[in-house]
């Protein structure tokens, strides 16, 4: 395999000025283009600008080329090649055109990772940019783009797999919950953009079938009803991440031998439940272009000398 060239654009009915003044955001906080959180965040170590390296997910590359309102140039990261761009240009009164470019020389096992899993990827999530440029120009998206059954495949194949770290000391709730506990683990994942804050709303990890028996801040704490041991969960939503923490006692010798088969399989049990529900409100949640319509349509608080009129 060669060089691949990949092209993608759209006329969206809106002047270049407003478009390229979406396109200045992508990777700010209010991104109002990049999908997220069905896919990972566009995130930099600087402000959108010549000289920014980041990516997206394991996607490396870093901003060479950049025309404020018009046009930005990402160059890969080696050992990939090549580059990939944006760019907004006129295509009439009150339209423009928006199209991405991508050239790449796929090497090794990239070759068959191209066809199979890159490129449907690739081009999915291009297009929901462009959904979501769509959106925040005009208010709408005529055609939203659909997931191919490979790309929804890979998607949920890919996705994250939360990491296993000490309790937080922030999980008070937990730590006060349990005299003398014989167990504890704990295990999170990134909290994207769009995902839920509340940690009422995680609590479908457990598939809600453990009450919530106190809250303090941004700790859920759950009680794990089995005779013979005192079981104890923690939701934990910090802005960063989103923590499932467990503390157990056994008391009986009942409870010690149920223990001692289940907590071989607890592990696994816990972060199949918290990659599971972390997917499903990223595909849940409403899009960048939703968010920014939102955001259009929330009328600004503060002092009224702050706000023009």
């Amino acid at each position: 395999m060669g060089m691949v060239r990949n092209e993608h654009e759209r006329v969206i009915e809106a002047p270049a000025e407003v478009v390229g003044a979406l396109l200045d955001r992508l990777s700010a906080e209010d991104d109002p283009l990049f999908p997220t959180p069905a896919w990972q965040a566009m995130t930099f170590d600087r402000p959108l600008g010549v000289g920014a390296t980041g990516g997206h997910g394991p996607v490396r590359y870093g901003v060479t080329e950049y025309e404020p309102g018009s046009r930005v140039r990402f160059a890969f990261t080696p050992p990939d090649n090549g580059f990939h761009e944006m760019s907004v240009e006129p295509a009439g009164e009150g339209r423009c055109r928006v199209r991405h470019v991508l050239e790449s020389e796929p090497r090794g096992g990239d070759r068959l990772l191209w066809p199979a899993v890159v490129r449907p990827l690739h081009e999915t999530v291009v297009e929901e940019v462009f959904d979501n440029i769509e959106r925040a120009a005009t208010g709408g998206c005529a055609r939203p783009v659909r997931w191919s059954p490979r790309v929804r495949l890979c998607h949920r194949l890919l996705w994250d797999r939360p990491e296993t770290v000490a309790v937080p000391e922030a999980a008070r709730l937990l730590r006060a919950a349990v005299d003398r506990p014989g167990y504890e683990d704990a295990y999170r994942v990134p909290l994207l953009p769009g995902q839920p804050r509340d940690p009422e709303a995680w609590t479908g990890i457990l598939r809600d079938a453990f009450p919530v028996i106190a809250r303090e801040g941004d700790e859920l704490l759950l009680e794990v009803q089995v005779r013979g041991l005192t079981a104890r969960a923690s939701i934990l939503v910090d802005g960063r991440h989103v923590t499932l923490s467990s503390t157990v006692r056994t008391d009986t010798l009942g409870g010690r031998i149920y223990w001692g088969v289940v907590k071989r399989l607890h592990p696994f049990m816990a972060r199949t439940m918290l990659r599971r529900t972390h997917r499903r409100l990223a595909l849940a949640a409403p899009s960048a272009g939703e968010r920014e319509l939102e955001r259009r349509r929330t009328p600004v608080s503060g002092p009224s000398h702050l706000v023009s009129g």
